[in-house]
């Protein structure tokens, strides 16, 4: 599930226009008045019409992928409908391939090697160059890999040239020929699968030797070999979405649910280059990385200043390695919910206010990292940063963090079978800083990101068969049957990590509804008579107050029983009144000046509730645009205090949401949690924000 989103491509097109410089957009492209574009024929016709694809189209018609339950050829899949992307190899490029692999025809080629080249060309989603950043497209290939898209400069005979390649090696020679079921890019070799694993593919990276030196010295590379769950299985549950029994009523609309074919794990880890450790801390060897590690983790940690052991998971060197690593997938564009250079999503903020910011556990016990991507002069993607845009936030504190670099500036290819890795201009580590400062904070965590499989499996913000943005949002959809275009993702018990439940619980992911009252447009829908437990994100060592997001006034809403760590925080909490109803909701408007809004948020903090956040809109309509309702004016967007619990920031917490309600259609909006420190919502000095 997926998109692109070409920032280097404008950059450069806007170079040229200023120095008058001819730009042709790919060598052999006559340009964008010259792309085909056809309503009538598929790709598959597209491709068997035209005589330089010939041996692909063979290659296609004996791939059918790896089920065989399913014994539909590609080529004639790529005549159905539906969106693709097809990334197709000319006769001269499969004749490279088979001299490659010492054989003269397609005809030598096994199933196995035509399944691996047509699955690993197509992507079930149409991306025009137009669409897409420079590096891994969100949504995977058909063999379940991501592709990345790079771009170079060149110069030829006093012209310059954007080329485009595809995992660095196949160059696009002419791009974006329209078809009535998605779109042909023309491509000079086969597109090649990465087959390496993450450990593997770091260790290839001459620029951060002495990162995967120490990865190696803490076992560290062992954990990041995982790849597929064995033990998965989906079942007689439907794997796409054309099942009517899984069309879910979750409001005044319905959800179409498809479940995971596998599990996947995969992993993200965020890399300073040997050039950076070196010009900003002097550190050239292996010896001055640990002596780096003790100086920021012997503080935080005294019990373990001796510990000697790389691999113990309390060591210094460890801990630092492990603290820039994540159990899940996390590229430059999902990491946050911006989702794009020019992000629609984005514009549902004020983010004159409030960075677009989510929090992750990380590989190192007991630790959280925070990602954020603030607007302004300093735009983009950030580690561990604290403030708003470029200044200090309303607490006055303010910390830069590192920067990822963007996917266009890192200079080679990101992704590997079970993995990506960005580059960062400094280290990151949970150091007394990051826990007494960056981190004492509200901490608002999105349900989608509770999980690492609602992100490795690319539920969290996928594509779905609308309209909007080509399929980027979903829309409204109250179609009861498998028609319906309301595409979400479906977690068996056991297949969500953090997550604990039973067959009595459905638990999906909803696509992203720009205009719904739902924060970064997305939530995680539970059904039925539900119990399950959700593993909190780690904190720091303090006292802190866990709500919970949500919308109400829905007549086929829960009532729950809320525990922490076991134990029942007050009576049921029941979903289906407004806020109005629930606490006596009253509007800034109404209350009248400054003084009175304080007075009556105290009031209603102190019941146990608070109003939607002030940041957030809802888009007017479902292709974005214009804001529509603030949060915090909608009786139907409020906070729920569920309760406090005390972290010694060495043990896991949990909360547990039991359905009291005798029904199967009755369902919860999980949308998201904040862990909010005492020193933000007790403090007698500075009260809490509205953003």
């Amino acid at each position: 599930m997926s998109k692109m989103n070409n920032k280097l491509f404008a950059a450069v097109l806007s170079v040229l226009a200023m120095i008058q410089i001819g730009f042709v957009s790919c060598s052999d492209d006559p340009g964008a008045d010259s792309y085909y574009t056809s309503t009538s024929e598929y790709a598959s016709d597209y491709l068997q019409n035209r005589d330089q694809f010939s041996k692909y189209v063979q290659i296609l018609a004996r791939a059918t992928g790896a089920d065989s339950t399913k014994e539909l050829r590609l080529v004639d899949l790529l005549g159905t409908y539906g969106s693709y992307t097809v990334f197709a190899p000319t006769n001269d490029a499969i004749d490279e391939f088979l001299a490659s692999k010492g054989v003269s025809s397609v005809d030598d080629l096994t199933k196995e090697d035509c399944d691996t080249i047509a699955l690993n060309s197509i992507i079930e989603q149409a991306y025009f160059t137009t669409d897409v950043s420079d590096g891994p497209y969100p949504k995977s290939n058909m063999l379940d890999q991501y592709l990345t898209i790079t771009c170079d400069s060149d110069v030829t005979s006093g012209s310059v040239e954007l080329v485009m390649y595809i995992n660095s090696d196949a160059q696009l020679i002419h791009a974006d020929d329209s078809v009535s079921n998605g779109v042909v890019h023309t491509v000079n070799k086969v597109v090649l699968a990465n087959t390496d694993f993450m450990s593997d593919f770091l260790a290839k990276d001459e620029n951060i030797k002495l990162f995967t030196t120490a990865l190696e010295m803490c076992h560290l590379n062992d954990s990041l070999k995982k790849y597929i769950d064995e033990s998965y299985s989906v079942g007689d549950d439907s794997i796409d979405w054309t099942n009517d029994a899984l069309v879910f009523s979750t409001a005044s609309e319905y959800d179409n649910v498809a479940y995971m074919e596998h599990r996947y794990f995969k992993y993200t880890a965020f890399v300073c280059p040997d050039s950076v450790l070196a010009a900003k801390y002097g550190i050239t060897d292996i010896d001055g990385l640990v002596a780096k590690a003790h100086e920021l983790y012997d503080p935080v940690y005294p019990e373990d200043v001796d510990n000697t052991d790389y691999t113990d998971r309390r060591n210094a060197l460890n801990r630092f390695i492990s603290y820039h690593l994540l159990d899940r997938y996390g590229s430059y564009y999902t990491l946050t919910c911006v989702d794009g250079a020019n992000s629609t999503l984005a514009k549902n903020w004020n983010r004159t206010k409030w960075d677009i910011a989510d929090w992750y556990e990380t590989m190192m016990p007991y630790s959280i990292l925070k990602c954020s991507f603030p607007a302004g002069t300093q735009s983009g993607l950030y580690i561990n940063r604290r403030g708003v845009m470029s200044h200090a936030d309303e607490r006055g504190i303010f910390h830069r963090g590192a920067k990822v670099t963007p996917s266009s500036e890192m200079g080679r290819t990101q992704t590997c079978v079970n993995g990506i890795y960005h580059y960062i201009d400094d280290i990151i580590a949970y150091d007394k800083t990051t826990q007494e400062e960056v981190l004492n904070e509200r901490m608002r965590i999105d349900a989608s990101t509770l999980s690492p499989d609602f992100m490795t499996s690319e539920a969290r913000g996928h594509y779905t068969n609308s309209s909007y943005e080509n399929g980027k949002y979903g829309t409204w959809d109250a179609t009861s049957n498998h028609n319906n275009k309301n595409l979400a993702v479906g977690f068996k018990a056991g297949a969500a990590k953090n997550f604990t439940y039973d067959s009595n619980t459905h638990l999906h992911v909803r696509p992203r509804v720009l205009s719904f009252w739902s924060y970064q447009g997305d939530e995680v829908t539970i059904l039925g008579i539900f119990d399950f437990v959700v593993k909190l994100p780690p904190v720091p060592k303090g006292n802190y107050e866990l709500r919970l997001f949500t919308c109400v006034n829905f007549s086929n809403r829960g009532i729950i029983q809320v525990y922490i760590d076991g134990v029942p925080q007050g009576i049921p909490f029941d979903m289906r009144p407004s806020g109005t109803i629930l606490f006596g909701w009253k509007s800034d408007s109404s209350l009248g000046d400054e003084d009175a809004i304080a007075a009556f948020d105290k009031s209603i903090h102190n019941l146990g509730w608070m109003k939607g956040p002030m940041s957030y809109y809802s888009a007017s309509s479902e292709s974005g645009g214009s804001h529509g309702t603030l949060f915090r004016n909608a009786d139907q967007t409020i906070r729920k205090v569920l309760g406090t619990f005390t972290s010694d920031g060495k043990t896991d917490h949990y909360v547990r949401f039991q359905q009291k309600l005798e029904s199967t259609t009755n369902a919860m909006n999980f949308d998201f949690i904040e862990l909010c420190p005492s020193s933000v919502y007790d403090n007698e000095y500075i009260a809490e924000d509205r953003w």
